[in-house]
């Protein structure tokens, strides 16, 4: 009798950014993975290598921001811009502007560059502590979601790419991370919709030079007559040039167009005369035809995923590959996490494609904007200089609005998921007079306002929106105002969390008697995690006193509001302020897993505090709530 075929929580094929990331989060939500990977090792050189503001958040939240900088990556605070001047005496620099703006409150206010393969690195060495390991080299041969085991439906069968060597496993979930060229896309037959009829051929340089270039450690556009080239600085003295070798606009357009290290680097000199530049070593070298292409599913079955490369592709010029496809994994991660756990209901999986897919979306929409910004168009320095102040009286010129909404969306920032069970709005099934408060400013659906305050227990100046981990939990803040005023909603609200029926009481850990003394985050349940701030000194906060003791048992995440912040000079709380959120009433912000706020709640005497997040919570969990039953399951 054949033995039964070995059985994995999700089987993830390609150990790219967006596969690792995923294998990352799942491995460490305590999730049987198996990733493989075709290659014999990790990329040696090249591909992606920009990680944007939101995505170095985003690492630190993993506590991995730390060895990506151990590698000294470069980092690109401002964009400078070069352009050819009359009478054929070469280029010069007609502007700069912050990579940036002042008007995003970034936590990291520059692009980190460092190429992919250190990146990967990073997570197999996480991988490697969470007993996970990138098999290589691997590759998919076939799959079929056949159904024959209810718990792992899916079969995956595998090969080794060197040898005859063949496995066939089953999984409860299959993920392509696979890149451009995706078997598995392909297999389920799922089109590529190719939004812009351009396409442009470009390559891609990596090289240590000699230049007298003024600029070369910064990200320059640089248009010139001979052509236009983008360079960015690298790790260890190295440089990345672009420069569009073919477009489809072009008369003789070949997409198979070719070009030498060396006819590319003769244009690179041409470009930028009357400067000079040599090579000591090219460390990496390509071309390639890009468009831009969407994948019409990112799914058919919420059992067969796809993300990253495959569903999404477009020019390199704003470093948007890799960071969308951290999100596209993050988003994924999270939401299987909570199926699994049995959290949510499976409907919730439909959400990865609606979210993620419109984000893509608007990325193709940018991405056609800014080529023909930079390619079309060249801005004046008088723009230039316009586009770099904080401008916010809406009086700007088009340039300038293009300007700001493009480098908002690039650094991460100006992510927005649209209203759904997750993220509230006036059409959701939780009603409220509770929600979404007069005057608060943490947009629904948008990242959590960055702010810092000082942690109670240890007098530590922290980061709020980095106090809670990426542990796969719903975080609860809890906003609680001026201690003199809020001392009843405060109570009334711990009161009504342990009411049978309520969220809190719900997902309960069933290992609660045994927690450790020691757990920060998760002592209740690894459904939510909960912060307490209030607006006062932290001399003024007395946790034992001023908290109930199923609030105050989340000792280490207890904060006094008493840090000034220049984004608010004149806020008494400023984490308050920044939310929007009255500094004597406060309030309560749910932030899902990924950082997204998904509601905000007024923070009242008696029970409608806790009633109005029980029907927010009611609208996809997978018990019922109150008096909520339970949404059906997919």
């Amino acid at each position: 009798m054949a033995a039964s075929p070995e059985t994995y929580d999700i089987v993830v094929v390609g150990a790219g950014p967006v596969g690792l990331l995923l294998s990352v989060c799942l491995a460490r939500w305590g999730y049987k993975i198996k990733n493989i990977d075709n290659r014999e090792v990790p990329t040696l050189t090249g591909r992606a290598d920009g990680i944007q503001p939101r995505s170095l958040h985003l690492l630190r939240n993993m506590d991995l921001k730390r060895q990506i900088m151990a590698h000294q990556p470069a980092k690109v605070y401002e964009v400078a811009f070069w352009d050819p001047q009359s009478g054929g005496k070469g280029i010069h620099r007609t502007g700069n502007w912050a990579a940036c703006p002042k008007f995003i409150d970034a936590r990291y206010p520059f692009t980190t560059l460092l190429h992919q393969g250190l990146i990967e690195r990073v997570f197999i060495d996480d991988l490697h502590k969470n007993g996970a390991d990138v098999q290589r080299p691997w590759t998919i041969m076939g799959f079929k979601n056949d159904g024959q085991d209810e718990t792992y439906p899916v079969e995956v069968n595998l090969k080794h790419v060197q040898t005859d060597e063949k496995e066939t496993v089953r999984t409860k979930y299959l993920f392509s991370g696979e890149g451009a060229r995706s078997f598995i896309r392909d297999q389920l037959g799922v089109k590529i919709r190719h939004k812009d009829p351009i396409s442009h051929v470009w390559g891609v340089m990596d090289g240590v030079v000699r230049t007298d270039f003024p600029d070369v450690k910064m990200k320059c556009t640089i248009h010139s007559d001979s052509g236009s080239i983008m360079i960015i600085p690298r790790e260890n003295n190295m440089v990345r040039l672009y420069i569009q070798i073919a477009s489809s606009t072009d008369q003789d357009f070949n997409p198979r167009k070719q070009a030498t290290a060396e006819e590319v680097q003769a244009s690179a000199k041409k470009i930028l005369q009357p400067y000079y530049i040599e090579w000591d070593r090219v460390e990496w070298y390509s071309v390639y035809p890009i468009g831009q292409g969407i994948a019409e599913n990112y799914t058919v079955d919420h059992r067969v995923y796809l993300g990253g490369d495959c569903c999404h592709t477009h020019s390199p010029k704003a470093g948007q590959g890799m960071n969308t496809a951290f999100h596209d994994a993050l988003n994924l991660a999270w939401k299987i996490h909570h199926v699994e756990a049995g959290f949510a209901n499976r409907s919730i999986l439909q959400s990865y494609e609606s979210e993620r897919k419109h984000i893509a979306e608007e990325l193709l929409d940018f991405d056609a904007k800014y080529a023909a910004l930079f390619s079309q168009r060249l801005p004046s320095a008088d723009e230039l200089g316009a586009a770099s102040e904080d401008n916010t009286d809406g009086e700007a010129n088009e340039f300038v609005k293009v300007f700001k909404s493009s480098q908002e969306f690039t650094s991460g920032y100006g992510i927005i998921y649209g209203p759904n069970e997750f993220n509230w709005s006036s059409n959701h099934s939780a009603q409220s007079h509770l929600f979404n408060p007069k005057g608060n400013t943490a947009r629904i659906g948008r990242i959590l306002p960055s702010a810092n305050v000082t942690r109670v227990v240890d007098a530590n100046e922290v980061q709020l929106e980095q106090e809670i981990p990426l542990n796969g939990s719903f975080r609860i803040f809890l906003f609680a105002g001026s201690p003199s005023k809020t001392q009843r909603t405060v109570a009334d609200f711990a009161t009504n969390l342990q009411k049978k029926g309520s969220f809190y009481s719900t997902f309960e850990r069933e290992d609660l008697a045994v927690v450790s003394y020691h757990e920060r985050h998760n002592p209740h349940s690894h459904f939510f995690s909960i912060c307490a701030t209030f607006a006062s000194p932290r001399d003024d906060i007395d946790i034992s006193n001023m908290l109930p003791p199923i609030l105050a048992r989340y000792s280490d995440h207890v904060y006094a509001d008493d840090v000034w912040d220049p984004r608010v000079p004149d806020a008494k709380a400023a984490a308050h302020a920044k939310m929007g959120l009255d500094a004597e009433k406060g309030g309560i912000v749910i932030v899902r897993p990924d950082g997204h706020v998904g509601c905000v709640v007024s923070l009242v005497e008696g029970s409608g505090t806790v009633d109005a997040l029980n029907d927010y919570f009611g609208a996809f969990v997978s018990k019922p709530i109150g008096n909520l039953k339970p949404h059906a399951q997919l």
